[in-house]
């Protein structure tokens, strides 16, 4: 097993796209539980609004998806509808 400092560097690029191919993955999750509108953006958008000082860790950004809940994402988007976004 490698130790941390030896594990390979992902590029910005790569980074972008596991992030992305992670929310399109929570959005098809959603649609088997029968929210069939939400896309991967919707959710990205969803997790990062809570990110106020700048981006945290990865393994953060990464568990802020996985964990997310079909009512955290309604109430987000409650809000956002509310404020006319």
């Amino acid at each position: 097993m490698l130790a941390p400092e030896e594990w390979p560097m992902m590029s910005p690029e790569e980074l972008t796209r596991s992030i992305e191919e992670l929310c399109h993955s929570k959005a098809r999750e959603f649609a088997v539980l029968g929210y069939d509108n939400v896309t991967g953006q919707e959710i990205w958008q969803c997790v990062s609004s809570r990110y106020k000082n700048g981006f945290p860790a990865l393994h953060r950004i990464v568990n802020d998806i996985l964990s997310l809940k079909p009512t955290q994402y309604m109430d987000w988007a409650m809000v956002k509808a509310m404020k006319g976004e």
